[in-house]
């Protein structure tokens, strides 16, 4: 059922989102939140799991296009008998969820087909359809949705259907609404107005970009899905809007993304400072403070739109997965693991924000002070790193690193924490996790830091310790880890996160290209003076987006095909921060490490 998944476009409100293919169906949608159940889950599972298709009776698409700086998508349709324009957007929300549909004639008299399949909770409910005087309402236990239009109706199979035509000059429209089932329907709106008001909001919110450096066209469309991907009431940044596309076609690496990880505020604090979007930077911050706040002793690597912290991993086994791709999860058994980088990105990005002239939050200086004291108790200790292996706890190398960042950044933070010791002994404490680091993290005769203490494998997070100042680009030890990483994981021109046969993962082997991995390629290579291989892998990165500029978490090279859940915000951070360090705007690599 599913098209490639760079075949599809986003739309969204800033509370979810939905993809739509090329071919004009809407395969996954979740309301009303991102971490909602679905209502169209085609892309994870088959036609009759849910879908909305509006396209020409056997016609084809030819190019599709968000409207200039906008998220409104335009998908061009041809027909031996003309050509039509399907435009689809999603409001933002001010009232029920909504998706709004229209057709315009461009050539010709075109005839139409919509096919409705409405599958409440993932697929799994078939809901009570009904007749209403705009449309249909469809009720499964506390969902209601209502389809508004003056298209005639028909049943087909629990499929609503509708065949008409369509002249050129002519628009014809459609709206999809969610709301709790025990509440009347919504009321129909002027769909034509919503999608100017639509457009409007969106060229209003870009044109407060100020990046005007190279590449200017990919890093505002990377600035506009991140924005999509924000969860608007809390601030939160969902990692994608998607659960359990695979990270290798048939393999069982198929996770739930529509959570906020830890681990990317820095990265995207510095991509919208970079953008000039600090209101966004901003609430991004206070969502941290807010999510972490409690016991140190309860800091998770990720949290729910709201803060939300049981994020009990379950397993859809009525879905059959994306081209097989099975297991379908929803929630994340990682959240309960134990890694120690959050403390790093945690401090890294409270100190960013200060840098960058964001207030400081003084619960947010007393939340710091209290979960430092506890990486005091723990830096030491094993853990499940960055990439939340299911296999054994390890000393993996990044980990001690970041733990380092969070002594350091606390070193430059202490003079303003209440109720904390003083900057000597976040120092010391500094000091002691740098020497370990190097101590036991350092093959000298290999001349690389390794994945883990004592082990003989490499790790692509390695990239990061010159791009949080842990140790200068030009040092020796640097060069040489690079080197490895260019030998031993860059495969077909793009950097894999680490080799997953060597079962440290406790998974199957098999992956992609890790896409944010690669862009921090693009800036280790910058920071050592490689301007010119910088500037061509970055080319190359910039090749992967689809044709509405969207790039997945990962890429399978010799398939030719993005991977992974989509479209991730990691690699569209990835692509604007190596986007700055290539140009001569704010550079986040040199920016980050001179601390």
């Amino acid at each position: 059922m599913s098209d490639r998944i760079e075949d599809y476009a986003l739309i969204g409100d800033g509370e979810t989102a939905a993809l739509v293919s090329r071919s004009g169906s809407i395969d996954w949608l979740c309301m009303p939140r991102f971490d909602s159940g679905a209502c169209f889950a085609a892309l994870v599972g088959t036609a009759d799991h849910g879908f909305w298709r509006l396209a020409p009776a056997g016609g084809r698409s030819v190019a599709r296009r968000y409207r200039d700086t906008t998220l409104v998508l335009e998908t061009d349709f041809e027909h031996d008998a003309g050509a039509v324009t399907v435009v689809d957007c999603m409001p933002p929300r001010d009232g029920p969820p909504m998706v709004v549909r229209q057709v315009v004639g461009r050539r010709g008299t075109v005839p139409m087909r919509m096919d409705l399949v409405i599958r409440t909770d993932y697929g799994s409910v078939v809901p009570w359809v009904r007749r209403t005087k705009h449309g249909i309402r469809a009720v499964g236990g506390p969902d209601a949705l209502s389809l508004h239009t003056d298209l005639p109706l028909h049943g087909e199979a629990l499929t609503t259907v509708s065949e008409f035509s369509v002249r050129a000059g002519e628009r014809r429209t459609i709206t999809l609404s969610w709301n709790p089932s025990n509440v009347p329907a919504p009321e129909p709106i002027d769909a034509e107005a919503a999608i100017r008001d639509t457009e409007t909001w969106w060229r209003r919110w870009s044109g407060r970009a100020t990046y005007e450096g190279p590449d200017r066209d990919a890093v505002l469309r990377s600035l506009i899905t991140i924005k999509a991907l924000i969860y608007e009431p809390t601030g939160g940044i969902v990692a994608a809007p998607t659960t359990s596309l695979p990270e290798w076609i048939g393999g069982v690496r198929n996770w739930d993304y529509r959570i906020c990880w830890v681990r990317d505020a820095t990265f995207a604090l510095y991509a919208m400072i970079a953008g000039g979007y600090l209101d966004e930077a901003r609430a991004w911050q206070r969502w941290l403070t807010r999510a972490v706040a409690g016991t140190p002793e309860q800091l998770q690597i990720m949290y729910g739109l709201g803060g939300e912290r049981r994020l009990t991993e379950l397993e859809l086994r009525w879905l059959p997965g994306y081209e097989g791709s099975a297991p379908v999860r929803i929630g994340n058994a990682a959240h309960s693991q134990f890694q120690l980088d959050v403390w790093g990105e945690l401090l890294d990005a409270t100190y960013a924000a200060e840098r960058a002239g964001l207030e400081p939050d003084p619960e947010g200086r007393r939340i710091i002070a209290g979960v430092m004291r506890r990486l005091e108790e723990v830096w030491t200790q094993p853990d499940e790193g960055i990439w939340e292996v299911r296999g054994p706890r390890q000393h993996f190398t990044h980990s001690k690193v970041m733990a380092w960042v969070a002594a350091d950044r606390m070193t430059k933070l202490s003079d303003h924490a209440p109720h904390a010791p003083p900057r000597e002994h976040w120092g010391a404490l500094r000091d002691a996790i740098h020497a370990d680091v190097c101590r036991r993290g350092f093959d000298t005769g290999r001349n690389t830091f390794v994945q883990a203490y004592g082990s003989k494998h490499l790790d692509a997070s390695l990239l990061m310790i010159p791009l949080v100042g842990f140790l200068p680009p030009t040092d020796s030890r640097v060069r040489g880890t690079l080197a490895a990483i260019e030998r031993h994981l860059v495969r077909d021109g793009f950097v894999s996160r680490y080799t997953t046969e060597t079962g440290v993962d406790g998974l199957p082997p098999g992956e992609g290209a890790f896409l944010a991995c690669s862009f921090w390629l693009v800036d280790n290579l910058v920071l050592q003076g490689r301007h010119d291989e910088a500037r061509r892998l970055f080319d190359r990165l910039l090749s992967l987006r689809n044709d509405v500029g969207l790039l997945s978490e990962q890429y399978d090279p010799r398939a030719g095909r993005q991977i992974g859940n989509f479209p991730q915000a990691l690699s569209h951070i990835g692509l604007i921060n190596s986007a700055c360090n290539l140009s001569a705007a704010l550079k986040p690599a040199e920016h980050r490490a001179a601390g």
